[in-house]
């Protein structure tokens, strides 16, 4: 069994912001995989179902990002779950909108969701897919800027990203980490080239 958590915050106010990355990837899944992702649980909204012959439950905690490992925490402990079955999808601003980077384990990088977790876990060696939502502008508050709305042009971009995200996270349950990290993570190159 597999936990794929979904970084974000509640509430409409922040639906579709840069922050929310991992929100809209585990509504991707959750529309591949036909989850319900409505479930009250474990401080966050869940759902249980089969993506690609294993066993995942998909979570969106509801505490707040700079809270997100109390729910993980609360989820790994009910499923008895160690870091390595968990995958966390959350936004990255040092990667362009859209882009994408697996990584098995890593600081939070200034990503508070992130911080949280590693505190609550007690580890840094955990999944993870980062979902790039651009750099902040120059004197622009990083913490307005994650919670601003994407331009018409990067919503599209978006769009795609989400889905794409959703393919790592099913390779990453297929064919293991390494081969998501190896396929997805050199897409990116070949981008750059």
């Amino acid at each position: 069994m597999y936990l794929i958590a979904g970084l974000g915050n509640p509430g409409t106010k922040y639906e579709n912001t840069r922050h929310n990355a991992g929100f809209c990837t585990i509504d991707a899944l959750a529309d591949r995989y036909r989850i319900d992702v409505s479930e009250k649980k474990h401080k966050g909204l869940c759902g249980r179902g089969v993506a690609e012959g294993q066993k995942v439950i998909l979570l969106k905690p509801l505490t707040f990002m700079n809270l997100s490992g109390e729910s993980l925490r609360a989820a790994m402990d009910y499923y008895r779950l160690t870091p390595e079955e968990v995958l966390v999808i959350y936004d990255d601003v040092s990667l362009d909108p859209g882009q994408l980077r697996i990584r098995l384990k890593g600081s939070a990088g200034g990503h508070n969701g992130i911080k949280s977790i590693i505190a609550h876990l007690g580890t840094q060696e955990f999944p993870r897919i980062k979902v790039g939502v651009g750099a902040r502008p120059p004197r622009m508050d990083l913490a307005d800027y994650v919670l601003g709305h994407f331009t018409k042009e990067e919503q599209e971009v978006m769009a795609e990203a989400y889905k794409e995200a959703a393919a790592a996270a099913a390779m990453f349950l297929t064919d293991g980490p390494e081969r998501a990290m190896n396929h997805f993570n050199m897409k990116k190159k070949a981008a750059e080239q």
